[in-house]
């Protein structure tokens, strides 16, 4: 049956950075690779016909690609909701144009509640106040202002203080994922966690900002000792991973598709990951036998055989399971 959900294309345009955050493979690369509009415009008829409602551009660092507006300029005149995820340091030159182009949302990624910290773990001066300055111009421009936090022992503690700056900033959207670092994350004092950070999911979205998915460091019992014990983040409660069902990951630069935006991030010496981009006669196939094997693969075995899950989309998948439907814009 025809799935009736607006399809999330994740497509990573490039892999510079000028940022240098501690737990990032791409910080302060100058890799040359570009994702093109060509590249793009090939690739839009197979995602409209793949059901791709929306498009988030990654990196690397999206604002350092020089056609970047013409980009989301591309994909908005094809129908798309257009998104794209930044440090932010380049944001507040950039947002009067983007929304011009039909940027639908922002991300910003915000890891301290103010630039003392922030600034730190990104090793970045001014990072932290020009996010924040872009984020509240953004969302007086009518583009959806959304935060990812990538949460750990360093910062836990800061989640209460963040969640009242983004708060007061008029950030509509909060992701908390858990730091992953490919090995494990050991806290001091698992129960402080809870303590600092139940609150902020058990706060009224009416009138605080709340977290996207589930809790970083899991819901339930269970969940919560595989996240102390054993660095396990949590997954889909099951039987089934529905994100395989909706998501699509593009790596450009290997000709790789997969089908969630945390599988690129957890590949090992096997071999690469995912499914061929083009088909053997060079065409573009966003919806080949080989990708639906590899979704169908983690669709069926992602909630028992995945480590390295994000709490939006473990959350996605649950409601998805629970209510057989989500929000517009939930992952």
């Amino acid at each position: 049956m025809q799935n009736p959900r607006n399809k999330y294309l994740f497509i990573r345009i490039l892999e510079a950075c000028n940022a240098d955050c501690f737990m990032c493979e791409y910080a302060l690369s100058r890799d040359t690779y570009r994702f093109t509009p060509e590249d793009f415009s090939e690739l839009l008829p197979e995602a409209l016909a793949a059901g791709v409602g929306y498009v988030r551009f990654t990196g690397g660092e999206p604002l350092m690609h020089r056609e970047v507006l013409e980009l989301v300029r591309v994909g908005t005149e094809h129908g798309m909701r257009m998104s794209l995820i930044t440090n932010g340091m380049f944001l507040p030159r950039f947002v009067d144009r983007l929304a011009e182009a039909g940027l639908a949302q922002v991300i910003v990624s915000l890891d301290g509640s103010s630039g003392e910290t922030h600034d730190v773990y990104r090793r970045s001066p001014g990072m932290f106040d020009a996010g924040l300055e872009g984020l509240r111009r953004a969302r007086d421009l009518g583009i959806i202002p959304r935060v990812n936090t990538v949460v750990g022992p360093h910062n836990y503690a800061q989640m209460p203080d963040l969640q009242r700056v983004l708060t007061e900033a008029g950030v509509e959207q909060w992701e908390l994922s858990a730091i992953k670092l490919g090995r494990e994350i050991r806290y001091p004092d698992p129960a402080d966690v809870l303590t600092a950070c139940d609150p902020i999911y058990e706060a009224d979205p009416r009138k605080v900002l709340v977290p996207l998915g589930k809790r970083f460091y899991g819901e339930n019992p269970e969940e919560q000792k595989a996240y102390f014990d054993e660095s396990i983040t949590p997954r889909p409660s099951g039987p089934l991973c529905l994100v395989t069902e909706d998501v699509i990951y593009l790596d450009g630069k290997n000709g790789r598709a997969f089908s969630c935006s945390c599988l690129p991030h957890t590949e090992d010496d096997a071999g690469p990951g995912g499914a061929p981009l083009r088909n053997t006669s060079g065409k573009v196939e966003l919806n080949s036998p080989v990708f639906r094997e590899h979704a169908d693969l983690f669709k069926a075995n992602g909630p028992t055989l995945c480590n390295g899950c994000s709490a939006t989309a473990a959350g996605y998948s649950d409601d998805l399971a629970r209510l057989g439907t989500v929000p517009e814009w939930s992952y």
